[in-house]
């Protein structure tokens, strides 16, 4: 199916190479060409907002906790295709080998930037126009200022994308009750999870297309909803969480911590609900118990919690 398209991205790297396919979520398409990793993103990604996003993982001073980007965005068979240095991915395993405390760290490390920390100087037009594009491409408005997180847009495109099958509506219904991202100037990833750690001279951070200033409590959301849905061991969760505070992080509060953690873990219940549905559908497979787990999760937010009023 995406035969053309990973073909034409190999040869960004070298023509006559065999490609491996690491991954197809979506129309998303991950390929390793030597110790390459080249990524097509989303139909329909902005250009600007992504080579902002790659910008940013390639500041020296994110140089210990972002993989550096090698390539992009570079349009290819009509998508945006970046390309990034070979990590190895966290192991799965037992709960207590996983790296929550280095992952706690990081996280408090990353939400210790902010927008005053980044001036207009550093992002221009001129660091990311590849020989692929022209200056129409980027405008003004796209510069001097850092990219607003997409972890918002995230959770609408899951639940805008949920197929009509039993369980649709209770995700429906709980997104309903959720409220917005609000408005920040810290650094974020918007869409952690251990997924998006790598080992290459130490744990970095992957994927960056959400990355940009908003609610640090979101970075935190997909663990605090696995736990909360009864996925993620206690233990690990605690591990993560007491790394991130004990280095400072800045999104929760060590004596409530669930006064920042509740609403955006309840959206990211949702998120996660939302795909399962979406991709067993697609694949014409059974939800694992995990996902059942997040079905039901869904039930009680929906429950439990009013409608959000929407604009």
């Amino acid at each position: 199916m995406h035969t053309a398209l990973v073909t034409a991205m190999a040869a960004l790297v070298d023509p006559v190479a065999e490609p491996v396919v690491l991954a197809v979520r979506g129309d998303v398409v991950v390929v390793r060409v030597g110790d390459v990793v080249l990524k097509a993103h989303e139909s329909g990604t902005d250009a600007a907002l992504l080579a902002a996003r790659c910008k940013l993982a390639g500041d020296p001073r994110l140089g210990e906790l972002f993989l550096p980007p090698l390539l992009g965005p570079v349009p290819v068979e009509g998508r945006l295709v970046t390309g990034w240095p070979l990590g190895t991915p966290v192991e799965p395993g037992a709960p207590d080998a996983l790296p929550m405390e280095d992952a706690g760290r990081m996280l408090a490390a990353l939400h210790a930037f902010t927008a005053d920390d980044f001036t207009a100087d550093d992002f221009t037009a001129d660091d990311f126009t590849a020989d692929d594009f022209t200056a129409d491409d980027f405008t003004a408005d796209d510069f001097g200022a850092l990219p607003v997180a997409g972890a918002w847009e995230r959770l609408e495109r899951a639940v805008a994308r949920v197929p009509a099958v039993e369980g649709a509506d209770l995700v429906r219904r709980a997104f309903a009750t959720v409220e917005p991202m609000r408005p920040g100037t810290v650094l974020i990833h918007g869409d952690w999870h251990l997924g998006q750690l790598v080992a290459r001279g130490g744990w970095r951070l992957i994927d960056v297309d959400d990355l940009g200033v908003g609610d640090p409590a979101w970075d935190l959301a997909r663990p605090a909803a696995l736990f909360a849905a009864g996925v993620l061991e206690p233990r690990a969760w605690s591990r993560l969480l007491d790394a991130y505070l004990d280095a400072g992080g800045t999104g929760i509060d060590r004596d409530d911590p669930w006064a920042a953690l509740e609403g955006p873990a309840r959206a990211l219940v949702v998120q996660m609900a939302a795909r399962a549905l979406a991709a067993a559908e697609r694949d014409g497979t059974a939800l694992e118990p995990a996902q059942v787990a997040l079905l039901e999760a869904c039930e009680r937010i929906a429950s439990r919690h009013e409608p959000m009023p929407r604009g």
